[in-house]
């Protein structure tokens, strides 16, 4: 049986695997302790009508639209397609916006909040960067 197209050098990019491992851990921190600095500020401080759902919504979208990308960054990467991993970089970029909104534009901001969020738009920025050779790789070995 003959692959066309493929090599058989393993492309697979293992630090960007340990990256999405992490991301994945660290989301799930990241995701709790922002749910619970919300439900914290909803008690000691007055929200404005509207806003605590705005951001108890956004929070929830990140974590599905979280569970998205690194289920196609991992699929891509152990795969080697360039495609997942560019949807997943895609999605990378919405996950910034919203982790930036989280920490500069929710209502308030708690230390914590800037802290938590800053240390995940850091792994943010290294996948992006992994993602990007990642996709370089699988492309020039398959071209």
């Amino acid at each position: 049986m003959s692959f066309t197209g493929r090599s058989a050098a393993v492309l697979s990019s293992v630090p960007l695997q340990m990256l999405f491992f992490l991301n994945g851990v660290y989301y799930g921190f990241y995701f709790l302790a922002t749910l619970l600095m919300v439900i914290y500020k909803s008690q000691v401080l007055s929200y404005p009508d509207g806003n605590l759902a705005l951001d108890l919504a956004l929070l929830f979208i990140m974590a599905i639209l979280e569970a998205i990308r690194l289920y196609l960054g991992v699929r891509g990467n152990l795969k080697e397609e360039e495609v997942s991993v560019g949807i997943s970089l895609a999605l990378t970029v919405g996950s910034m916006l919203l982790s930036v909104y989280f920490v500069v534009w929710q209502t308030y901001v708690l230390r914590a909040d800037v802290i938590v969020g800053a240390v995940l738009l850091i792994i943010y920025g290294l996948e992006a960067i992994l993602d990007v050779t990642a996709i370089a790789a699988f492309a020039s070995a398959y071209a």
